[in-house]
């Protein structure tokens, strides 16, 4: 499926309609078990990090065989931005939302072949590795899509006017790379990708999640159905939540984020007690549930590579970690859509540069979903 006729799913009753708008433009500038730093990277991806006893023998070679890997050096060439050497890494994380296989049953849409990213963050790790910064992308904001070519060498026009999901369903992890860095100007030092279904089972062998809601939550669209109070989630809860838009606030994509981002709190507060260090059975049915769960730029395509960068990140912990997203407005030509603030997104993506903090000034003010609050750690 193209970007432009990709569908988007939006507050119902309202349809789109054309107008001016302010988008996303390209622009280039010169440029102790604390084992929790990329579960923010990649929901609860970082698991894999318990394979550093693993590391030898049919245990490790099963493992690595499983992750699946992609070229985004090679798919995107030279013309991109520069490395950061002030010590700090930004890591792009997208949740994969294809409608084939393991995810068809799981609802929030219809199989109609395509695969979208409904879930992206920019994880900027600053220099030392002991905070983050996450900035949550909503997938309904216009955008001019930059030209790219996907890992197959698949070339792809540029598009204006697009939501920015599709530029993961026109061309893949490549495209969805360099949209990002079109945007940001920031380079993007690794990428990580979830898929929904592995989403579902890495929960259920956590021994899944448990969160306070403030208020009933019904969607069914999301097969989710929550009554006020503290529940332990499991996998399909769990995918429920982090997918659900209409159930709360104002049916928007921005309501989405802000349940997203508490659920990663709420995961991250209680990690560390779900035991899987003291219970080989549960390591390694975590371990080998990641694995398939999660696709990797090349560099960080094995067992060993992905152990060695989790442990770089074991010292960031909740309260180091600073979640945001990225600032929109709602557009006044259709509700469904939202338009990216520049003055206050440059000033995001400036500080990430120079490995700074994030502004308060940049995430006050902006369009954001009034889901706030619904969703918390018990």
């Amino acid at each position: 499926m193209s970007a432009e006729s990709t569908p988007g799913p939006g507050i119902p009753g309202e349809t789109g309609t054309t107008g001016s708008r302010h988008r996303a433009k390209g622009r280039r500038r010169k440029p102790r078990k604390r084992h929790k730093g990329l579960m923010v990277t990649a929901w609860t991806a970082a698991g894999i990090v318990v394979l550093g006893g693993t590391g030898a023998g049919y245990v490790y070679f099963k493992l690595n065989g499983n992750l699946k890997s992609v070229d985004i050096d090679q798919a995107l060439g030279t013309d991109r931005p520069k490395k950061a050497d002030n010590g700090s890494e930004n890591i792009l994380v997208l949740g994969s939302d294809t409608r084939a296989g393991g995810n068809k049953k799981l609802g929030g849409g219809t199989d109609d072949g395509s695969a979208r990213s409904d879930t992206a963050m920019i994880v900027h790790v600053y220099k030392g590795h002991k905070k983050a910064s996450v900035v949550s992308i909503p997938r309904d904001t216009l955008i001019d899509r930059p030209s790219c070519t996907d890992t197959k060498g698949k070339q792809y026009p540029a598009a204006n006017s697009v939501m920015f999901n599709s530029a993961y369903s026109t061309g893949g992890a490549a495209c969805a790379v360099k949209t990002v860095e079109s945007i940001t100007d920031l380079r993007m030092d690794h990428y990580l990708e979830v898929d929904f279904a592995g989403f579902q089972r890495l929960i259920d062998d956590l021994g899944g999640v448990e969160v306070t809601t403030t208020e009933r939550i019904d969607d069914p669209d999301s097969h989710l159905k929550l009554k006020a109070g503290t529940h332990r989630l499991d996998g399909e809860q769990a995918l429920g939540l982090v997918r659900t838009r209409h159930g709360v606030g104002d049916g928007s994509d921005l309501g989405r984020i802000q349940l997203q981002q508490a659920f990663i709190k709420a995961l991250l507060n209680q990690v560390k007690d779900v035991g899987v260090f003291s219970d080989p059975k549960k390591l390694y049915d975590l371990a080998e549930t990641a694995t398939k769960t999660v696709t990797a730029d090349s560099d960080l395509g094995s067992v060993n590579k992905l152990v060695s960068f989790t442990n770089g990140l074991k010292g960031i912990t909740p309260s180091n970690m600073n979640m945001v997203t990225m600032p929109v407005a709602y557009d006044p030509a259709d509700p469904n859509r939202v338009l990216l603030q520049e003055k206050k997104a440059d000033q995001i993506w400036k500080a990430l540069e120079h490995d700074k903090p994030i502004p308060k000034s940049a995430t006050e003010g902006n369009a954001a979903g009034e889901a706030k609050g619904v969703v918390s750690a018990p």
